[in-house]
């Protein structure tokens, strides 16, 4: 099973979540351009469809040929590309609060991305004092929302912070989701959405679309907000209940302790698949738990 993380977050979203899958392995993938993968070449395209070509290419890496593919926010647009590009790699879809037809960029993304240059030049307190906004407003849970803002923006608090933060709303398309709004009907795989009712940034009715285009069951949690799998991890599982999908061993393996050594492993194996192709197509890294 493989988490990916949405904007401006990263592996870290879904550590309440993996310690309630009962089975099989679980990979929290980072992003190329995001968290502590920031420091991409300037050439590479980063925007959601181009994510999930990395995604398919970092999955060759460690040899996983199927997957039950997990997505928040633009994670969730990143694997419906990636299921409807190639659909016999896909075990299992889950998607919460995810990006999807042309739901995005939110109005907040839109401003930020008009300031362009001027944002990359905000003072930081006042970069910080954004960052932390847009985070307590996608939270339901104070105590959780004060958490992520501190562990996400770790990705931004560098020297290039705010170029970082500009790149990814540079490289959003809504033509990426849109591209492939009509093969999601025709997916035939096992779905289930889980979302935050209460969510301002993807609004509950893409996600009663996406179900409805998924065949899917929908689990609609009453004020939630748009992150699920921190501020409502265990109703994630107890209602979504991904576990269901990777029953029979879909991606049996081994579990290990969220963000120990089993995840520097995977990033050396990666870190070695890319050397060897100079392809630079799984410039990402993952967490393994």
């Amino acid at each position: 099973m493989v988490f990916v993380h949405g904007i401006p977050a990263s592996p870290e979203l879904w550590r309440y979540v993996t310690p309630n899958v009962a089975a099989g392995r679980l990979l929290a993938w980072e992003m190329p351009g995001y968290g502590r993968s920031w420091d991409v070449p300037s050439a590479l395209d980063i925007s959601v469809g181009a994510q999930a070509g990395q995604l398919l290419g970092w999955l060759d890496a460690l040899s996983i040929e199927r997957a039950v593919l997990v997505g928040h926010d633009i994670g969730g647009g990143v694997v419906q590309i990636a299921a409807t590009r190639m659909p016999e790699r896909c075990a299992g879809l889950v998607l919460t609060n995810a990006i999807s037809y042309d739901s995005w960029p939110i109005p907040e993304v839109k401003a930020m991305r008009a300031a362009g240059a001027l944002l990359e030049r905000l003072p930081f307190p006042l970069r910080r004092a954004q960052f932390s906004l847009v985070i307590k407003q996608g939270h339901d849970d104070r105590e959780r929302a004060r958490e992520s803002d501190a562990l996400h923006w770790r990705g931004y608090d560098h020297s290039r912070g705010g170029f970082s933060l500009i790149r990814q709303m540079r490289s959003l398309r809504t033509e990426d989701t849109q591209e492939v709004a009509a093969a999601l009907s025709r997916l035939r795989v096992p779905a289930a959405v889980v979302w935050g009712a209460a969510d301002r940034f993807q609004k509950l009715r893409y996600g009663r679309r996406l179900a409805a285009d998924l065949d899917a069951s929908i689990d609609e949690i009453d004020g939630g907000k748009h992150f699920v799998p921190e501020d409502h991890p265990v109703p994630f599982h107890r209602r979504g209940d991904p576990a269901w999908l990777v029953s029979g061993g879909v991606m049996a393996g081994p579990r290990y302790a969220f963000e120990t050594r089993a995840g520097r492993l995977a990033r050396v194996a990666l870190a070695s698949a890319t050397a060897e192709s100079r392809k630079g197509a799984t410039a990402g890294t993952g967490q393994e738990s």
